[in-house]
């Protein structure tokens, strides 16, 4: 378990002066295994303590959102040693798999889970697990207090799911940075995937839509973890080498920074093939940098993508875990100049519309005021 120093109050907003204790996943600070999550749960508590909360983050460690008995330990003993009446913003992936740790505690504390994706919703999992899951999950959200989505379809869809109180329910949308506009390459034929190497992902669906255009000029560039699912990484290797791919798709692990940008800065196109997505931070990464994307019309990612205030949509959507309709997106890509040039007009009009983190951080705190009265 590991605790970061409380952050000091600057410049506290109204009401806003309290004491938060936020706990986090053990990796939401590796920048080995970077992730929409935690990228989200670090800048919203910068945010928080720029608005004048005073921040204490615990890290727990452990194999979430089921852990070993001594991760499990080691957040009944950071819940147990707060105070009565705290308030405490906890990560859905840690609070959600343990019922047992966390609805006794709810009981004395003020509670907010902020769920970025149901534990059930992950692709692959086996049903009777998936079922334990999302009883598990039942059984903390229906005792938090607060319970915080990241769109509001998820928001929505949590409601339906669990039978929530949409009263206790709120929604604080991911931001973004702003970016300079990315020169790309040839301005059609380098292809970007940013996302963990997991069947949620889609990457299967990619490589295979992939292999059915290579016939056209394009290459493409895989960023993201590893290690998650070893199992399924060789498996999309293996497509990789079915197809005749190897020169042409680049795993290129987790990227961070300067490596990360220049990726951004080199594409045409961000692809994002995903089975499920609460909201899809990548799209709008892309987007403050003016880069059209095809994207799965699945859960918040048409949201997320958004139209232009002329109802064009700045990329293409297209069935999630569909090969032959994300190929033919990428063909019409490939070969039509003149919806490149109507999409990537849509991509630099929707940069314009896109919120930072600052809009976030507010949203949370008018929240987590909800705690406080």
């Amino acid at each position: 378990m590991r605790r970061y120093g409380t952050e000091a109050a600057v410049a506290p907003a109204a009401g806003a002066a309290a004491r938060l204790h936020v706990i986090l996943p053990g990796d939401v600070a590796d920048p080995g295994l970077p992730s929409g999550g935690n990228v989200y749960d670090l800048r919203v508590c910068d945010g928080l303590g720029e608005l004048g909360w005073r921040v204490d983050r615990t890290a727990v460690p452990g194999d979430w959102p089921l852990p070993g008995p001594a991760a499990a330990d080691d957040l009944g003993r950071a819940l147990a040693a707060l105070p009565d009446g705290a308030p405490v913003l906890i990560d859905g992936l840690v609070a959600c798999g343990v019922p047992e740790i966390v609805v006794p505690q709810a009981r004395r504390l003020r509670l907010a889970v902020l769920v970025h994706l149901p534990l059930a919703a992950e692709t692959g999992l086996p049903p009777e697990l998936a079922a334990d899951l999302d009883r598990r999950e039942r059984e903390t959200l229906r005792a938090a207090a607060l319970v915080v989505a990241t769109s509001p379809r998820a928001a929505s869809a949590l409601i339906a799911r669990h039978g929530l109180d949409p009263a206790r329910v709120g929604v604080a949308a991911p931001g973004v940075d702003p970016a300079p506009l990315a020169p790309g390459t040839d301005g059609r034929s380098r292809l970007l995937c940013v996302a963990s190497i997991t069947p949620r992902k889609g990457h299967d669906v990619l490589v295979r839509a992939l292999t059915a255009v290579r016939d056209l000029p394009w290459t493409c560039v895989c960023a993201g973890p590893l290690g998650r699912d070893p199992g399924y990484v060789e498996h999309v290797r293996g497509l990789i080498s079915a197809g005749g791919l190897a020169d042409r798709v680049r795993l290129a692990g987790p990227l961070t920074g300067r490596p990360l940008e220049e990726a951004y800065a080199a594409a045409d196109l961000l692809v994002l093939p995903s089975r499920a997505e609460t909201y899809g931070m990548v799209v709008t990464e892309a987007l403050a940098r003016g880069i059209p994307v095809v994207a799965s019309e699945v859960d918040a990612l048409p949201e997320t993508l958004g139209r232009t205030p002329d109802g064009f949509r700045p990329g293409l959507l297209v069935p999630p875990d569909d090969p032959d309709a994300l190929a033919a997106a990428l063909r019409r890509w490939l070969i039509n100049p003149a919806l490149r040039v109507r999409i990537r007009t849509s991509a630099r009009l929707r940069r314009g519309m896109l919120h930072g983190w600052a809009t976030t951080s507010r949203q949370l705190a008018d929240l987590l005021e909800r705690l406080l009265r």
